[in-house]
C-alpha cells in the first residue's frame, strides 16, 4: 500500500494566500535607486502581473514568476494549479506564453522525492495544454513545499494590456467566478464537500487563455489577474494606477459553488484580514 501524503499538512500557508500583504510588499520593493530603461514598458512601478521589455518596433518580451505553498493535498493537482496560476500572468498582459522554468522548494526530510516528481508532472500537463516546454528550473531543500514557474511570453506591443490603463466608463468583466480562497480554506480545515472540491480543482487548473484574445481587442483598455490580493486588492491597484474609481454590485459578482456556505462556517483565509488592513 502506497502511503498517502497530504501536502497542506506540511506547509504553514497555502496558495496565493502566502503572499506578503500589499502594504508590507510596498515597503520591501521601495527604492531610491531607480534606473531608466527606455525599452522597459512595464516594471515595478505599476504593480502589474508581469514585466515587459520591448525588443523591436513591434514585439515585447513578457516575463513573470509565481510560486506558493500547497493549496490542495494532491501533488499532481498542486503542480497543475501552480503552473496554471503562473502562466495566466502572461495571458493577463494580453500575451502568448512560449517557455517556462520551474521553481521548487522541497522538505526532503519530510516528503519523499516521488511526491515532488508528481508536482512537476502536474506542471508539465498544464504546459503541454498551452503548448510550451517546461525547459528547466531550480530547486532547494526547504522547510515547506513550494512550487511555481517563471514564464516567458511574447506580445505585439499594440496588443499589450496593463493594469493601470483603465478608462472612465469601462465595464468590469470577470473571466472566472471568485471565491477560491474561501473554498481552499475549507479544504485545509477538512470541511470541503466532494462536489465543491471538484469545482475548485476545475477552477484552479483552468488557464486564462482568453487573455490573449482580449489583448487584441481595442475596446479592452486594461487587464489584471485576480489572485492573492482578492478582487478588491487587485481592483484597487487598477483604479489607483489608472486614476479612476470603480463600483461593484456584490450580488452580480459570480462566485464558485459553496462560497456562501463556507463563509457562514467562518472558513476565512488569514490573508483576508491582511488584505483588508492594507
Amino acid at each position: 500500500m502506497v502511503e498517502e501524503f497530504k501536502l497542506t499538512e506540511y506547509s504553514k500557508g497555502g496558495g496565493c494566500g502566502c503572499k506578503i500583504a500589499p502594504s508590507v510588499l510596498e515597503q520591501i520593493v521601495r527604492t531610491e535607486n531607480k534606473f531608466p530603461f527606455k525599452n522597459l514598458l512595464v516594471g515595478n512601478e505599476s504593480n502589474d502581473d508581469a514585466a515587459v521589455y520591448q525588443i523591436n518596433d513591434n514585439t515585447a518580451i513578457i516575463s513573470t514568476t509565481d510560486f506558493f505553498m500547497p493549496i490542495v493535498d494532491d501533488a499532481f493537482d498542486f503542480g497543475r494549479i501552480a503552473a496554471a496560476n503562473s502562466i495566466s500572468d502572461i495571458y493577463a498582459m494580453g500575451g502568448t506564453p512560449i517557455m517556462a522554468i520551474a521553481i521548487l522548494g522541497w522538505p526532503i526530510d519530510k516528503l519523499p522525492v516521488h511526491v515532488a516528481q508528481q508536482v512537476l508532472e502536474g506542471a508539465r500537463a498544464i504546459c503541454k495544454e498551452v503548448n510550451i516546454p517546461l525547459a528547466g528550473g531550480h530547486s532547494i531543500d526547504s522547510n515547506d513545499p513550494i512550487f511555481g514557474l517563471a514564464v516567458t511570453g511574447l506580445s505585439d506591443v499594440k496588443n499589450l494590456k496593463k493594469n493601470n490603463t483603465a478608462q472612465i466608463g469601462d465595464a468590469l468583466f470577470l473571466t472566472k467566478p471568485i471565491g477560491v480562497g474561501i473554498v481552499s480554506t475549507a479544504v485545509k480545515r477538512k470541511l470541503i464537500k466532494t462536489e465543491d472540491y471538484k469545482n475548485l480543482i476545475q477552477q484552479l487548473t483552468t488557464v486564462n487563455k482568453i487573455g490573449e484574445a482580449l489583448g487584441k481587442l481595442g475596446g479592452v483598455h486594461a487587464m489584471t489577474d485576480v489572485t492573492g490580493f482578492g478582487l478588491l486588492g487587485h481592483l484597487a491597484e487598477m483604479a489607483e494606477g489608472s486614476g479612476v474609481s470603480a463600483e461593484l454590485n456584490y450580488s452580480s459578482i459570480k462566485k464558485i459553488p459553496g462560497v456562501e456556505e463556507y463563509i457562514h462556517q467562518k472558513t476565512i483565509p488569514g490573508a483576508t484580514a491582511r488584505n483588508w488592513s492594507s
